[in-house]
C-alpha cells in the first residue's frame, strides 16, 4: 500500500523541520510553515508502525474545510493548500497546551471516571454520571502539549497560570475561542446527524502577536463523534455508542493489551486491519463532511508533494 510515513525534502529557503507524530512542518524562511499531514497512525501517543492509506489526505481536507467554516469567529494560520496532504500557513509560535473540551463522559475522562476520580483538570466532575452521558455543560480539560516520545499530560487552568505557562490574558482567549470553536463545531455537526462529543484544539501567536487557531480542527484524530441517531435508547440501556473517531483503533489496541505504557509491546497490524482502518476513515471523512471522499493519486504520493509545494512556493 503506497502511504507517506515520513519525508525529507529539502524546500528553496528551508530552515527548520519539525516532525510531530502524524504532521510534519516545514519552516520557509521564518514566514510560512509547510505542514505535511502523513499517513501516520498516533494512539495513546504511541505511532503505531505502519501507515493508514489516505489517512493524512482526509486529516488535512477535513481540517481545511474546517478552518475555513469557523474563520469568521476564531482567526486561523491557514493560507492555503496547494496538495491533498498539504497545508501551508503564517509561522507561529505554538501555546505549550492544548485546548480539549468535552461535551460529555467518554474516552479519558470516562476511564478517570471509572477509576474514582471526580475532579479532572481542576474541573469537578458531578456524581452518579454513566460514560457517555452529556455534561450539564461543556469542560475545559486542558493537556501540556508532550514533546516528541512523550504522553501529554492534564493540567489544570490554576496550574497553567501559576506556573506562567500562558498568560492570564492570553488563557482567556484560548478559552473563549474553544467555546466558541465547539459550539459551532457542535451545530456543524448536528446538522449532518452526528453528536461532537469532546476535542482538541491548538493555538498559536503569529510574529505580530495574533492568536490563530493552528494544526487540526474537528478530524477523527483530535474529536470523537458519536451518531445522534438512537444516541439516548443507547443510553437508556447501557449500551456502546455508535462513535465516528480514531477510538475504535484505542479499544482494538486495549483488546490486544497495549496502552501505550513502557515494555508493552504493539500488536502486529495486518494488511487487512491496516485497509479496514482505511475504510473506517473514509466513513469518518463522508459523514462528518457530508460528501464523498475523492482518492488522490497515491502512486508517487512524495512526488506529487514535492512538486506541488514547489510550484506554490515558486509562485509566491
Amino acid at each position: 500500500m503506497n502511504t507517506i510515513t515520513s519525508t525529507q525534502f529539502n524546500f528553496p529557503g528551508q530552515k527548520s523541520v519539525y516532525k510531530g507524530k502524524v504532521r510534519e512542518v516545514y519552516n520557509i524562511n521564518d514566514e510560512l510553515l509547510v505542514m505535511i499531514a502523513t499517513d501516520r497512525l498516533s494512539a495513546f501517543d504511541v505511532v503505531m508502525p505502519k501507515g493508514i492509506p489516505y489517512k493524512g489526505q482526509i486529516l488535512n481536507q477535513i481540517a481545511t474545510k474546517f478552518m475555513q467554516l469557523t474563520e469568521d469567529i476564531v482567526p486561523n494560520w491557514l493560507i492555503a493548500t496547494p496538495d491533498p496532504n498539504v497545508a501551508v500557513g503564517h509561522l507561529c509560535e505554538p501555546f505549550k497546551v492544548e485546548m480539549v473540551i468535552r461535551g460529555y463522559l467518554s474516552g479519558h475522562a470516562a476511564r478517570e471516571y471509572k477509576a474514582g476520580k471526580r475532579k479532572l483538570c481542576g474541573v469537578t466532575l458531578p456524581e452518579g454520571m454513566k460514560e457517555n452521558d452529556k455534561f450539564p455543560s461543556p469542560i475545559i480539560t486542558p493537556s501540556t502539549k508532550a514533546e516528541n516520545g512523550e504522553h501529554d499530560e492534564d493540567i489544570s487552568r490554576e496550574e497553567i497560570l501559576i506556573n506562567e505557562i500562558v498568560s492570564k490574558e492570553d488563557y482567556e482567549v484560548l478559552e473563549k475561542y474553544t467555546q466558541a470553536l465547539f459550539k459551532r463545531g457542535t451545530e456543524i455537526a448536528a446538522s449532518k446527524g452526528l453528536i461532537l462529543v469532546d476535542t482538541k484544539y491548538e493555538f498559536g501567536k503569529t510574529k505580530d502577536g495574533k492568536i490563530v487557531l493552528i494544526d487540526e480542527i474537528h478530524t477523527p484524530d483530535s474529536s470523537r463523534y458519536f451518531y445522534a441517531d438512537g444516541y439516548q435508547e443507547r443510553q437508556d440501556r447501557g449500551e456502546a455508542q455508535k462513535q465516528l473517531s480514531k477510538e475504535f483503533v484505542r479499544q482494538w489496541l486495549i483488546l490486544n493489551g497495549f496502552l501505550g505504557k513502557d515494555g508493552q509491546q504493539i500488536p502486529e497490524m495486518s494488511e487487512e486491519y491496516i485497509a479496514s482502518v482505511s475504510e473506517r476513515y473514509i466513513e469518518l471523512y463522508e459523514n462528518i463532511l457530508g460528501e464523498k471522499f475523492v482518492k488522490a493519486d497515491v502512486s508517487n504520493i512524495q512526488n506529487r508533494i514535492e512538486k506541488n509545494v514547489l510550484e506554490y512556493l515558486k509562485s509566491k
